[in-house]
């Protein structure tokens, strides 16, 4: 189904189910993966990195195809730890013959598999030689016309034979990942917004990526395979990126290329935007980031990848160590420790709804009078009982569970009570008015992480007169609401 037709639909069922359901249903479509027969390993992974999301970003280091652990090795020595993320090509570019290729594409394969068995995670990228001619860095980083692009996408041309054979050489060592239960952050065709490569700015760009698309999910059936759509941060050189977006359901991850330092806040949010709530990256990076940045301003990156031999050229040994070692940032161990922990997570049924522990008191004293399942905070009791055998008047509530919000991002909670409430989330008091009061509004903020269980507790109480209690949100990317009964759940 076209994203647009897709979009439509929700659209038309929002009118029905209300801003804050049409939203999740969204959110949910926009997390599902690019290839719909994605096998475990790899559906593991994208979960794991949306819940990751807003938690730290993951490092990343960037090896070639004929050393492919050279730098990633040296990163450990100078850091004492290793990036999350070890990446790799694919694509020869030093005229090798084709069994130099094969050799060297076998040895990225087998430091692959020891890798994720170590607890890392791969990613690859493929500079493609233009199909047809020698593999060689002048046929990758080449000017194409259009009308020359043309053929090697039209089916039956001696040109798109060459380069689906192409395609299925390097599909023989993606299939042996995939037979090794290794899942691949696969970015090929990389930076496809300028025009330093033979695919770039080119006005069907998106019928390359379908091609590639289907030539290795349908005809080779490889399901192992995370979609990374990487182009240059929009600059002098490079054009707008949406122009060549392929849609949410060809993209898993919306990595941006940065390059002399360029971490503006807008390269972030333009790729957030146009992803609609998708994972995004740093695809490449040559000077490292300031952590400080990333947790602040530009939380949302889920990972970043340094390339290659820029981690020295452009990094000082001491600027390296500090970013590695910053808290923000997750090395490999910090990466397979939260990995386990979101799997150990997976298998718990979760309970829709909050603990509500009533008490014939305003001060939260005693056993409660009522204990039940409340399905949100929404409540106008005005001069009647919450329930029964609780008094009308001088009775309190504390509500208790998990919260799960459908967007990484700084939240606004908002109460409103008559009279005295207290918010928690995470431990942190959020809002803080436990006072008599009349029909008041009060706000705080909270870091919310999509899909994450973040603890709740709601304390409230009634004085004499109307009682009402109300929990409210807002963010960026959704609509202020009541907290609806699908994001609450029991306590665990």
């Amino acid at each position: 189904m076209e994203e647009r037709n897709l979009r439509d639909l929700l659209d038309a069922a929002s009118r029905l189910i209300g801003d804050v359901q049409w939203q999740a249903a969204f959110r949910k479509v926009q997390m599902a993966p690019a290839d719909a027969e994605l096998a475990e390993p790899a559906r593991k992974l994208l979960g794991t990195l949306y819940w990751l999301q807003g938690q730290g970003i993951i490092s990343g280091q960037h090896d070639y195809l004929e050393s492919p652990d050279d730098l990633n090795n040296k990163l450990k020595t100078t850091a004492g730890t290793y990036a999350g993320i070890h990446g790799y090509e694919m694509g020869p570019i030093s005229n090798q013959t084709e069994k130099q290729i094969a050799s060297q594409r076998q040895g990225v394969t087998d430091s692959a598999i020891r890798w994720h068995k170590a607890g890392g995670m791969v990613a690859m990228t493929y500079h493609a030689n233009l199909p047809g001619t020698a593999p060689a860095w002048t046929n990758v980083s080449m000017s194409l016309s259009e009308a020359n692009f043309t053929p090697y996408i039209t089916p039956g041309t001696t040109q798109n034979t060459a380069l689906l054979a192409e395609l299925d050489k390097v599909a023989v060592f993606l299939r042996k990942l995939q037979d090794a239960g290794v899942p691949v952050l696969w970015r090929p065709y990389h930076e496809m917004n300028g025009g330093w490569f033979w695919w770039g700015q080119k006005s069907s760009f998106v019928t390359l990526w379908n091609l590639m698309f289907n030539r290795f999910t349908v005809y080779h059936k490889l399901h192992n395979l995370l979609w990374v759509w990487s182009p240059n941060a929009k600059n002098k050189n490079s054009e707008d990126p949406a122009k060549y977006y392929p849609g949410s359901g060809r993209v898993d991850v919306l990595a941006a290329d940065i390059y002399d330092g360029d971490y503006k806040d807008s390269h972030h949010d333009s790729m957030w935007d146009l992803g609609r709530g998708k994972l995004i990256a740093i695809g490449e990076n040559g000077q490292l980031p300031q952590a400080s940045v990333l947790r602040g301003t530009q939380n949302k990156w889920s990972y970043q990848l340094t390339w290659g031999k820029l981690l020295y050229e452009q990094n000082k040994e001491a600027a390296i160590r500090a970013y590695m070692n910053d808290s923000f940032v997750l090395t490999r161990d910090e990466y397979a420790a939260k990995a386990a922990a979101f799997d150990a997570s997976a298998g718990v049924v979760l309970k829709p709804g909050l603990y509500g522990q009533y008490y014939n008191n305003i001060t939260l004293s005693g056993t409660p009078a009522l204990s039940r399942t409340d399905a949100n905070i929404n409540f106008a009791w005005r001069q009647a009982s919450p329930g029964p055998g609780i008094n009308a008047d001088l009775f309190s509530v504390r509500w208790s569970g998990r919260l799960s919000a459908a967007f990484s991002e700084t939240y606004t909670i908002y109460s409103y009570s008559d009279d005295g409430i207290r918010i928690w989330i995470d431990g942190k008091l959020v809002i803080d008015s436990w006072i008599k009061q009349s029909g008041q509004e009060r706000k705080g903020t909270a870091e919310l992480i999509a899909g994450k269980l973040h603890e709740l507790k709601v304390e409230y109480y009634e004085n004499q007169g109307d009682a009402r209690a109300v929990l409210m949100w807002e963010s960026q990317s959704q609509g202020r609401s009541v907290i609806p009964p699908e994001a609450l759940y029991l306590p665990g």
